[in-house]
């Protein structure tokens, strides 16, 4: 194995505060501004409500697992470590590679994403048309915009992790504020009969919004991945990460309800930013939906900000394993970050306005595919080291460990199964499960080809960094 990949030479510097802005801030970014619409309008209000307490119990138990194992196993890579310790090097590889690809593909859609919400904001940003992709146009205001974005927010994280989480706060503090003011909103102005509680489409509907959960709530494992660097017991890693979950699903249902007590879904689906337009109805003030769209620009930044750090952590635990090339493993050597991984990911995200909006759709449906099969894998982690590894402290266990390791795996298993061929919601033929096998092939290209051999690789090795990091 090439270096002792414990974490030790990352600076242990983010406190609870940060550890809890950093997923939060991450799970409620900008999705909920432009998505609240399509939930509503697919599932109506209450059944949009409803798929999203589903989500969040499938996502609360992965949490639970979570937590025990980061605090049993607090090293940088989160996932990786965990999966290398029960399964392996080569489901240490899957499942770690598959989470990568779903932090990837948030960070594209945010680089993306930016371009969108000034769209909304500035009148006539769209200048400059230089291509069409699957239908949508590509402007070079978006592109040039979405570059800079990706640059400054590389250089962010570049530069140290814990300025990176002191933005995460204030930025975090204006979503949840947003949030809020549109439940107020709707608690004095609101109309119960705006939107229907259920849709015709029924339980069609309600799954359709089911299966975009667990993109929503991607972020909380950003906690292991920089469990490294966090300056807390190893028992709060673990409580954490739960809070982090439940303060989530409470946010996301409760705009849910504010949303549909301001329009009819088919209106706010067919607004470009819903949840400004479900604010601008609720108190009749166009600039009250415009902070909307400024707040969306902090949550756009907040998921930016998380998913660089988590993908960036992974890329060099798998880089320090020798599952991919060395040149990820390299650590900055005045600001402690692992700062080729950091500028590989800056790099895909400032290309990617250059393919526009579709392009990107497909993306984020591979990387959610990606990231309920790396929850999968944690879940059987899980099991293996409860059964293997009875001794194992976990300073964060969970009573009746054996039966919420279980619904864990049925609950994933399920949602995996949401995205496979015959399924309602299944990835998209050809394209989006193009984009799963070319990240496949290209696992497997750097599994066999990077700087160490895998057979060098051994279940041992996480042990030995486990008991070195306890010493």
């Amino acid at each position: 194995m090439g270096a002792d990949h414990t974490g030790d030479e990352l600076t242990r510097v983010l406190s609870k505060v940060d550890i809890f802005v950093l997923a939060f801030g991450a799970m409620i970014g900008w999705g909920w501004i432009i998505q609240t619409g399509y939930w509503i309008d697919e599932g109506g209000t209450t059944g949009a409500i409803l798929a999203f307490a589903i989500g969040s119990v499938m996502v609360t138990t992965v949490g639970l697992i979570y937590g025990e194992l980061a605090s049993a196993m607090p090293f940088v890579g989160g996932e990786h470590v965990y999966s290398l310790r029960a399964l392996g090097p080569a489901g240490s590889f899957v499942c770690t590679w598959a989470i990568i690809l779903g932090y990837v593909s948030v960070v594209i859609f945010e680089a993306v994403a930016l371009p969108s919400a000034l769209a909304y904001l500035v009148p006539g940003f769209n200048v400059l048309h230089l291509w069409t992709i699957a239908g949508e146009p590509v402007y070079a205001t978006w592109v040039l915009t979405g570059g800079i974005g990706a640059v400054v927010m590389t250089m962010l994280n570049y530069r140290g992790v814990r300025p990176a989480a002191q933005f995460q706060t204030i930025l975090t503090l204006i979503i949840g504020l947003a949030g809020v003011t549109l439940v107020i909103g709707a608690i004095f102005n609101g109309h119960s009969t705006a939107t229907p509680s259920f849709t015709d489409a029924g339980w069609s509907g309600l799954f359709t919004v089911v299966v975009m959960t667990p993109f929503m709530f991607v972020g909380f494992d950003v906690i292991p991945q920089a469990a490294g660097e966090a300056d807390v017991s190893y028992r709060s890693l673990g409580r954490l990460i739960v809070l982090s979950v439940v303060m989530a699903a409470v946010f996301y249902i409760a705009v849910i309800w504010a949303s549909g007590q301001s329009l009819s879904g088919s209106t706010l689906v067919d607004s470009s930013l819903p949840a400004a337009a479900a604010l601008t109805s609720l108190f009749n003030s166009t600039v009250i939906g415009r902070i909307m769209a400024l707040a969306g620009i902090a949550g756009i930044l907040t998921s930016w900000n998380s998913f660089i750090i988590g993908g960036s952590r992974a890329m060099y635990a798998l880089a320090e394993a020798d599952m991919l090339p060395s040149r990820l493993a390299t650590l900055h050597p005045q600001h402690g970050t692992p700062s080729a991984a950091i500028a590989l990911i800056g790099g895909i995200s400032v290309l990617a306005p250059l393919f526009g909006e579709q392009m990107l759709v497909w993306i984020v449906d591979a990387g959610s595919f990606g990231i309920v099969l790396a929850w999968f894998f944690v879940v059987i982690s899980f099991l293996v080291l409860r059964y293997r590894e009875p001794k194992l402290e976990r300073p964060f266990k969970l009573p009746g460990g054996y039966a919420i390791g279980v619904l864990g795996l049925v609950l994933t298993a399920f949602f995996v199964g949401l995205y496979l061929p015959g399924a309602p919601s299944a990835l998209a033929w050809p394209f989006e499960w193009l984009i799963v096998f070319a990240w496949c092939v290209l696992g497997v290209l750097f599994y066999h080809f990077s700087s160490g051999s895998s057979e060098d690789v051994t279940m041992e090795d996480a042990k030995d960094a486990f008991e070195s990091f306890e010493n």
